[in-house]
Formats: structure tokens, C-alpha cells, sequence
């Protein structure tokens, strides 16, 4: 495990020496960009006026794990945990789970994972409605070792009752059409045993609009290594679109991935997204019911590999989301992913997850399935298994180790059925987020599993995860 942790700090073939240098300044990169966006814009700001009246059930969105707990994660490897408060759900709103993995507003995840969150399985990232998470994130970059949908807040407030006394006229110049609102910069970086490569970098940067709906860009730089394939760079653009149409809550997003060797691809995504009963809320601010109701559609090229790639492999998904909240300590996510794929072939994926919180620690039990019309992984590159299934239980642990640092840890013990052949599936995680100013939060986490994402043969799997978000809010 230490050698492939060395392996774990950067894509690039050179000296370890060398890629300390490279990924120490694609982090600093993100920084500067966000703080520069943050001092231009300072002084536009100001005359700006917040509006808050559109809400989103899908818009407060705070990471939980990685999956997006109170670090913006994807789901934290099939855990994912936090307290939802009555001032973040006022804060934040936009609705994410390619996977398999999302509460204070330091607790935002994408399990890139399963992800993002963020659950996170199969290379696919659910987007959740979670108390716990932050925004969904492209399904098609998720894995089955994350173990975390992205989770979201389920809904928002009622706003307090504005003052009765009589309107003044305002001398204060209008509300421009479109206010900078954050930006968000997605880092993972996963490794394997079996010299497997994948690399996102991905910014978003979100505008609310006078009329409370909300357009967001997003770009990056995603980088695919594979034993036997020539390295593939991506780069990513979408522009996308959040708003309301009566108590329903939706969400479109279109663009192009541009490669360095093969043909540029078209990507899209849409959610829709409404609260089945109203939410309860304590005197406290803390949620006790609620259940949220989602449907999901994806396309767009199948980021699972570098030979995938390579293959031009592109997936359809779609599916429904459910999550409920049974009372402040229970809630329980469940989630089905159905897929096509240009070659012919098709899945059925599913997720569960109930869990039970103590105070800082909590109680998870997680049951994931999937399978394959074919197993074309000699063929197409991806990993699909006709018969696959994990079901294991976490433990974790998540609180405030100081004023402007919290951390989660958590381990997940279970066990995983391929073609009939069971083994153990184990999953262990850590996250911490950042406080650098009101405004800005980092997340940074690390999480080690042996769940499969690829055939192995009767050798012993193993990957790695590094993932990280900057939020800067304006």
C-alpha cells in the first residue's frame, strides 16, 4: 500500500521529485484563480443584492463525503454523514451520485466518486438528496470502490416574514442580471495495483440570475493512464442551467469533451427533482422529516478508463433517486441506475444505504448491485461483470478538531459475490475540511478499498483516492 501511495501524489511519468513540484502547483493554480475571481469582483458585489426567492431541493447542496459530508467529497466511500442546519439550507441552493457517493456548509462532497459522491459505484456518480451533500456531479465518473452517492440538502426553509413597514424608495441602482455566486474546483486523483491512472480537475463556477434561477460553467483537465494504452488528456466544458417550475425543482446541463487524441464527444444531463411530503424542521433547525423524489438522464463518453476511452465508449443513463428522512437521526438513500452503451450492451445498478446517527459517530448499512447484459471488458475496457454485489456495514466518526478544522473517518467491512465467488470488501476513509475565511473552504480526504472496478483474475485489487473541492463563495 505505500508503494502505491507514493504513486498516489501525481499523473506524471517522471521522478517522484517532479511530481510533487507538478501537483503542488495544479493545487496552487486552483487557488490563485478563485481568489483572483474573488478580488476582481469584490467591488461589483457590493452593489449586488442577494435574492432569495427561488429555493432549490436540490440547490442547498453541502458535500458530505466525497461523496460530500462536512467536506464537499463524493460519497465518503458508502459513508456519508452530517447535521443538517436551518442556516445552510438559507445559504446554499443547487442540486451530483454518479455515484457510488453528500450538514453544515463545510460539509459539501462529488464520491468523485462514488461520488465525487458523490454514492459512487460502477464509475457511476449518483446525485442524492441527502442533509449531508453537495452538488450531483457527472454519473459517468464514479466507481464501485467508493461506495458514495452525492448527497444534497432536501429542502429549503421558509423564508421569515419580510418587515410590514411601508416600501421607501431606494436610490441604490438596480440588480444586475447576473451575480457571481461561488466557485467550486474539483480535485481526485485514483490510482490501483494494476497501473491504472485517472485524473480530474475540474472547476465550476456559478452565477445566480435576478430572477433566482442559476447558470453555472464548467471546464477542467482530466488526465487517463493504463498499462497498454497510450495516455488520453480530456478536457471538459458544459454550461448548464438550475431553476424552478412550481414546487418542482430542475436542473440541464449540455457540452463537449474535447480529447487530445480522439474525436470531440457531446455530453448532457438533466434532473428533476420534487419533495414528496413537506419537510419538518425542530425549533433547533434541524431536519426530522422529509422525503425527495428525483429523476436522473445522462450521456456522454464513458470516463472509466483510459482503454474505454480509447474504445469510444459512450453510455446512456437514467434512473430514479429516493431519500428520506425517517427522523433526525435515521434517513435512508436509495437509488436505480439503468445504462446503454453504444457497444451494445446494458446495465442494471442499484444502491442502498440506511443510516443512524450518535452524536458524532454513526451507523451505515450499504447494499449495492450490478450487472451486465455482457462482460465486455476484453473488448470495450470497462468493467462489466454479469453477476456483482457488495453489502457492508461503516462505522464513523465526525466532528470539530478545532474552530476552523473538521474531520470524518470512517471504515466499511463487508463483503463482495463476483460470478458466484465471494471476498472480502473493505473501505476505510478520511476527510477534513478547511475553514481558510468565511468565504473560502478546502477539502482534502484519502480513502483506501479493495472493492472491484475491474477484472482481476485471482489476484488481490487495491486502489487508492485522493479528492479535494475549494469552495469560494461570493
Amino acid at each position: 500500500m505505500a508503494g502505491s501511495f507514493r504513486r498516489y501524489i501525481f499523473v506524471c511519468q517522471y521522478s517522484l521529485y517532479t511530481e510533487l513540484i507538478l501537483g503542488c502547483l495544479q493545487i496552487q493554480l486552483g487557488v490563485i484563480c478563485s481568489v483572483g475571481i474573488l478580488t476582481l469582483s469584490e467591488a461589483k458585489l457590493q452593489a449586488a443584492q442577494a435574492h432569495q426567492t427561488w429555493k432549490s431541493l436540490s440547490g442547498l447542496t453541502e458535500r458530505v463525503t466525497i461523496v460530500n459530508p462536512s467536506s464537499a467529497e463524493q460519497y465518503s466511500e458508502l459513508g456519508i454523514h452530517r447535521e443538517v442546519r436551518a442556516a445552510d439550507w438559507a445559504d446554499n441552493t443547487t442540486s451530483t451520485l454518479q455515484g457510488i457517493a453528500p450538514a453544515s456548509k463545510s460539509d459539501r462532497t462529488r464520491a468523485s466518486g462514488f461520488a465525487k459522491g458523490e454514492l459512487n459505484f460502477g464509475h457511476l456518480q449518483f446525485s442524492i438528496p441527502f442533509p449531508y451533500q453537495l452538488e450531483s456531479t457527472p454519473i459517468l465518473m464514479a466507481a464501485p470502490e467508493n461506495f458514495n452517492p452525492s448527497l444534497r440538502l432536501p429542502a429549503v426553509l421558509p423564508e421569515p416574514p419580510q418587515n410590514s413597514s411601508p416600501p421607501t424608495t431606494s436610490t441604490k441602482p438596480g440588480t444586475p442580471d447576473a451575480v457571481l455566486e461561488s466557485i467550486d474546483t474539483d480535485y481526485r486523483y485514483d490510482t490501483d495495483n494494476f497501473g491504472q491512472t485517472n485524473f480530474f480537475l475540474e472547476p465550476t463556477v456559478k452565477f445566480r440570475l435576478s430572477n433566482g434561477n442559476r447558470i453555472f460553467f464548467k471546464t477542467g483537465f482530466n488526465f487517463f493512464k493504463q498499462r497498454g494504452v497510450e495516455s488520453i488528456t480530456n478536457f471538459p466544458l458544459q454550461v448548464g442551467w438550475q431553476g424552478k417550475i412550481g414546487q418542482v425543482t430542475l436542473q440541464t446541463a449540455a457540452g463537449v469533451d474535447v480529447f487530445n487524441r480522439l474525436p470531440t464527444a457531446i455530453n448532457l444531463n438533466a434532473k428533476v427533482e420534487a419533495s414528496i411530503s413537506p419537510p419538518r424542521v425542530s425549533s433547533s433547525g434541524r431536519l426530522l422529516s422529509a422525503v425527495i423524489l428525483s429523476g436522473n438522464l445522462e450521456q456522454g463518453p464513458y470516463k472509466s478508463n483510459a482503454r474505454t476511452l480509447d474504445n469510444q465508449i459512450t453510455a446512456w443513463r437514467f434512473g430514479p433517486d429516493l431519500y428520506w428522512q425517517i427522523d433526525r437521526n435515521t434517513s435512508l438513500f436509495s437509488s436505480l441506475r439503468l445504462g446503454t452503451y453504444n457497444d451494445g450492451n446494458s446495465e442494471v445498478q442499484s444502491f442502498s444505504r440506511l443510516e443512524r446517527k450518535f452524536g458524532q459517530f454513526s451507523l451505515a448499512a450499504n447494499l449495492f448491485t450490478w450487472s451486465y447484459d455482457r462482460d465486455l471488458e476484453r473488448t470495450s475496457g470497462y468493467f462489466s461483470p454479469p453477476d456483482f454485489l457488495v453489502y457492508n456495514g461503516e462505522v464513523a466518526w465526525e466532528g470539530d478538531i478545532t474552530n476552523f478544522l473538521r474531520c470524518r473517518l470512517a471504515a466499511n467491512l463487508g463483503r463482495q459475490r463476483l460470478k458466484g465467488e465471494f471476498d472480502n470488501a473493505n473501505t476505510y476513509q478520511t476527510r477534513c475540511t478547511v475553514k481558510v475565511s468565511p468565504n473560502i473552504e478546502l477539502d482534502l480526504g484519502y480513502s483506501f478499498s479493495n472493492v472491484r472496478n475491474q477484472e482481476t483474475g485471482g489476484s488481490a485489487y487495491s486502489g487508492n483516492s485522493l479528492t479535494g473541492q475549494l469552495r469560494v463563495k461570493f
